[in-house]
């Protein structure tokens, strides 16, 4: 690496990926193509894999470094990262490095400690020994500071690796995780709604490449309605990265069933037919499993029956990674991805048209399928399958 001029580079911790023994290179080779994926229209960096530990180096000295950061801390699969100054394995240099590159921090300071790491066994100098001596230097550049090894103020990192010396301040804390696309494919059923964005968010995290199927009902829903979840669905691709949206036409759907059933059931009815056709597309997508925001409890189509009935049509797994929280745990996660108040937008999803007056809280699957026998079930699946528009997003 070149270090004749100051240069700045990303660090990235892979946090959880070291567990994964013998598997752990496909863990890190999957975590480097989504840092290039989010990196691409920041710069051109190079990227390398080494000691538990990803180098993020630009290409270009201009590059917005900042940026490139805000993009890195939504990545799943990273437990910490940082910015940090490359320079010579030399005390000297890493001295008058850590001098320059952490004015701000030790100039805000009142106490501060180094805490150095030898990854390179060849440099001269112990971890403790390099601690002391660049300790020592920046007390005499800044006067002010006192040492305080238990709790400092900040502290000042030195790294001594194969690459370089590297020093940076105190790392930010990373997306957690794992790396999209290492748990598999599942297909999650957006609505316009706050809990289906972070059951998203909450399967991405562990590794899970989402495909989403939305369900509109013009006219009864807008168009506005059908944007609001385009809106959701980028945002969440902030942290899942690439996703596609199948649209499915529903309205006929609806009224046929309200034509058709029983009140009651209304709500049961459509959601068993959302599962059909949502477990169709989402094979036909590649997908393994499904994934919805439901909560026990939160509404009359979410009691322990009522989701028995629904999944008692659904021919592969459904994850619903909300259903232990309160309404207060789900928006807290919402706010956190910026997805709160694209949610709670005035513009009514499928799920809330025809809602019966007084639901069907505890069904029996017996009776749903007698109110159901009135349906022509599998044409309206194909007829809804045909009508399906593909977003990219």
């Amino acid at each position: 690496m070149n270090t004749a001029t100051p240069k700045e580079i990303l660090l990235i911790k892979n946090g959880e990926l070291a567990l994964k023994g013998l598997n752990r290179g496909t863990f890190e080779a999957a975590l480097t193509r989504n840092l290039r994926y989010r990196l691409r229209r920041i710069g051109d960096f190079t990227l390398r894999c080494a000691q538990s530990t990803i180098y993020i180096e630009p290409n270009d000295p201009d590059t917005d470094l900042l940026a490139a950061a805000e993009a890195v801390e939504k990545v799943f699969g990273i437990s910490a990262f940082s910015r940090a100054r490359v320079t010579e394995k030399d005390m000297d240099a890493i001295a008058k490095a850590a001098i320059e590159y952490l004015k701000d921090e030790l100039t805000a300071a009142s106490t501060f400690k180094v805490e150095s790491k030898r990854a390179d066994k060849t440099f001269p100098f112990t971890s403790p020994e390099i601690s002391r001596e660049i300790g020592a230097r920046l007390l005499d550049a800044y006067p002010h500071l006192t040492v305080d090894v238990h709790q400092p103020d900040t502290v000042a990192y030195v790294e001594i690796r194969d690459f370089g010396a590297y020093i940076h301040a105190p790392q930010r804390p990373g997306a957690g995780g794992m790396p999209v696309g290492t748990g598999g494919n599942a297909a999650i059923l957006i609505s316009g709604g706050i809990d289906s964005p972070v059951a998203a968010y909450m399967m991405a995290k562990r590794g899970v490449q989402l495909y989403g199927i939305h369900f509109a009902s013009p006219p009864y829903t807008s168009e506005r309605a059908e944007q609001k979840v385009i809106d959701l669905m980028n945002r969440v691709s902030d942290y899942a990265g690439h996703m596609k949206l199948a649209v499915v036409p529903f309205t006929h759907i609806q009224e046929e069933i309200q034509r058709h059933c029983a009140e009651e059931y209304f709500t049961l009815i459509m959601r068993r037919m959302m599962m059909r056709i949502a477990c169709r597309v989402a094979s036909k997508a590649g997908c393994k499993a499904l994934i919805t925001g439901e909560s026990v409890g939160q509404v009359a189509s979410q009691t322990i029956p009522a989701l028995a009935c629904t999944d008692a049509v659904a021919d592969m797994p459904v994850f619903r990674p909300v259903i232990g929280m309160d309404k207060e745990e789900i928006v807290r996660i919402a706010r956190k991805i910026d997805t709160f108040d694209i949610s709670i937008q005035p513009f009514e999803d499928c799920c809330t048209v025809f809602t019966p007056r007084h639901p069907c809280t505890r069904p029996k699957i017996a009776d749903v399928e007698a109110e159901e026998a009135a349906l022509e079930v599998e044409t309206l699946i194909e007829e809804a399958i045909a009508g399906i528009r593909e977003l990219s997003i």
